[in-house]
């Protein structure tokens, strides 16, 4: 019965800290304005708020998630527990821009120690089998609507208290966690290695400089200069990082992670789900506020069928991968994916809620739950238990790129035809509106093919069709 209790505590601990760094991606949004007229924001300084955080989470990833491999799981996510809840106590006190900016590095930071670690340490607490796949079924929903419910959780924040308990309403909760971590989750094994200083400075740098770039153009142009030198640099920095990992003898990122084929798969689906998920939520979030002039709060609880479908799907699909395997849910939720973007971009110039959010939401919401566990089921198993925190990251990774990738590339495809509806036009509210649907239901178009695309890779990569069900000993919760 204790050992019983203590793995429900030790989901529970996971769980909640995987929803808190996630719908921090989201949760800020809905307070941007608030945040503009209390620290005199200018508009372009403004996006640092949310880029702070998208940079540094990006950027230190890989290092948040070697680290637990190399000194520690359980002790590295207290750590990055605590750290999150000190940038977010940092941040609810913030007087001026650059301390509020300043304060959402430390949370990006402590969410990229957070986020990797938390997915190993059910690798390490739940032994491979049913328990693993019911534990990460509730890992995956929290992670699949973690962006959904920061839309939700914002809106209620700002509207009844104010945009600081965005930020405070994570301190509590992190303090928590970080107490009852250490009597739950498994003591921490004894391991020998150093950390690979120079691949971790080439990939921190070139991973920050990729996310950066990339939302620069979804906001720029492609050839705006800064966004070009930024990518270049970024690119040249990867590739660099590789160089140093093909010749280090403790290598941050082993290149043997990607021989697994089925692993890979995993990562480029992921990054094909994230390349939709954060374009529909940014989209959609518009319409709702912009089109249909619904408040911060009443736009928060339109996500809610997104948030509930995914947690619902998610569970759902941990009974069936222990039965027909993952690739066959994978494959039918990247159709499904494919259907509700199509459902979006029928979208016209009269938008009404019901027929044309409700419904591709649920749609999107089952089809992202169907793809969120089975990724996630694949991508850690089979791997080393030293290397299950790299696996983790590079998760993680896969979808924090293919996030930005997507919004970057879609962003400006809808940007493009936006201006387009609206040149040598008198910019009427109306035509505006107009303007504005017309640019995301073509991003939504261009969504569809690549949904597909997730589709084929799942039939022609993963070929795994039942998870491994062989015994792993379990280590003893401290």
């Amino acid at each position: 019965m204790t050992r019983s209790r203590n793995l429900t505590l030790a989901l529970i601990v996971i769980a909640f800290a995987q929803l808190m760094v996630v719908l921090d991606t989201t949760i800020v949004n809905v307070a941007l304005p608030s945040v503009q007229r209390a620290l005199h924001f200018s508009a372009t300084d403004l996006e640092w708020v949310v880029n702070g955080y998208a940079l540094a989470f990006g950027g230190l990833l890989l290092l948040g998630g070697r680290a637990g491999d190399l000194y520690g799981r359980r002790r590295m996510f207290v750590i990055g527990v605590l750290l999150f809840a000190a940038g977010s106590f940092a941040g609810g006190l913030a007087t001026t821009s650059t301390w509020l900016i300043a304060a959402r590095v430390i949370q990006g930071a402590g969410g990229a120690i957070v986020a990797p670690t938390a997915l190993s340490l059910i690798a390490d607490t739940f032994q491979e089998g049913a328990a693993r796949n019911r534990a990460l079924g509730v890992y995956a929903g929290a992670a699949g609507s973690g962006g959904a419910i920061g839309l939700i959780l914002g809106g209620i924040i700002v509207n009844y208290l104010s945009w600081r308990w965005v930020l405070f309403v994570n301190v509590p909760i992190a303090l928590v966690l970080a107490a009852v971590a250490p009597r739950v989750l498994p003591a921490p094994e004894a391991r020998t290695g150093r950390l690979d200083l120079p691949g971790a400075i080439s990939v921190t740098s070139a991973m920050t400089l990729l996310v950066y770039g990339l939302s620069r153009a979804a906001t720029h142009t492609w050839t705006d200069n800064l966004t070009v030198a930024t990518l270049g640099l970024g690119a040249a920095l990867l590739v660099l990082f590789l160089l140093i990992e093909l010749r280090s003898r403790q290598p941050l990122m082993p290149l043997s992670i990607f021989a697994n084929r089925n692993r890979s798969g995993a990562f480029a689906l992921r990054m094909v789900a994230g390349s939709t998920t954060l374009a529909v939520l940014f989209f959609l979030s518009q319409i709702v506020q912009n089109v249909l002039g619904y408040s911060a709060l009443q736009a928060g609880f339109a996500f809610l069928p997104l948030g509930v479908g995914v947690v619902i799907t998610a569970q759902i699909t941990s009974r069936l991968v222990g039965r027909i395997g993952p690739r066959l849910p994978i494959a039918v939720g990247a159709l499904v994916v494919a259907g509700g973007l199509f459902w979006l971009s029928r979208i016209g110039g009269q938008v009404s809620y019901v027929p044309d959010i409700l419904g591709p939401l649920a749609v999107l919401s089952v089809g992202l739950g169907l793809i969120f566990f089975p990724t996630t089921v694949v991508a850690i198993s089979g791997a080393a238990r030293h290397e299950s925190g790299l696996a983790s990251a590079v998760l993680n990774v896969s979808q924090q790129l293919g996030g930005s990738i997507g919004l970057a590339v879609l962003g400006t495809v809808a940007a493009n035809v936006t201006s387009d509806h609206l040149a040598g036009a008198r910019p009427t509210h109306t035509l505006i509106n107009s303007a504005l649907t017309a640019g995301f239901t073509t991003a939504f178009e261009l969504g569809v093919p690549i949904a597909l695309a997730g589709f084929l890779l799942a039939l022609l990569v993963i070929r795994v069709q039942r998870p491994a069900q062989k015994p792993v000993a379990l280590p003893e919760a401290a």
